[in-house]
């Protein structure tokens, strides 16, 4: 196996970056200016009223929503992102060995514990 000797990045190496980022931003402004200077600007009762959906907005906006919700949606972005971490072990499997694999079974392992624990509770449950 070829090892290759570490190489050492210099700021101008950064340059195209920096370049794609600037012309992105640059992109984004220009479309906005040009979309608020060029677009229609005809305003109107039915144009200005809040809309939802198709469905028509009633009632006071601060009703309180249910705890379950915000737990579903927590749940949700931990999920989502403990699935992200498998995304580098899978490119660096070869390189990890066993000892990367004994790391995502033990990984695994606490994820399912956490979701078991969760479906035990009942929180992913709408109705009581």
């Amino acid at each position: 196996m070829l090892l290759a000797t570490p190489v050492a990045y210099q700021p101008a190496d950064y340059l195209p970056i920096l370049i794609q980022f600037g012309l992105a931003l640059a992109f984004v402004a220009f479309s906005m200016v040009v979309s608020h200077l060029v677009g229609p600007k005809r305003n109107s009762k039915v144009k200005d009223a809040s809309f939802e959906c198709g469905i028509e907005s009633v009632g006071n906006a601060r009703t309180p929503i249910s705890v379950k919700y915000f737990l579903t949606a927590i749940l949700f972005v931990l999920f989502d992102v403990e699935v992200i971490f498998m995304y580098p072990w899978a490119v660096n499997f070869r390189e990890l060995g066993m000892f990367g694999f004994v790391e995502m079974l033990m990984f695994m392992g606490l994820l399912l514990a956490g979701f078991y624990y969760i479906v035990k509770k009942g929180i992913l449950r709408w109705q009581n």
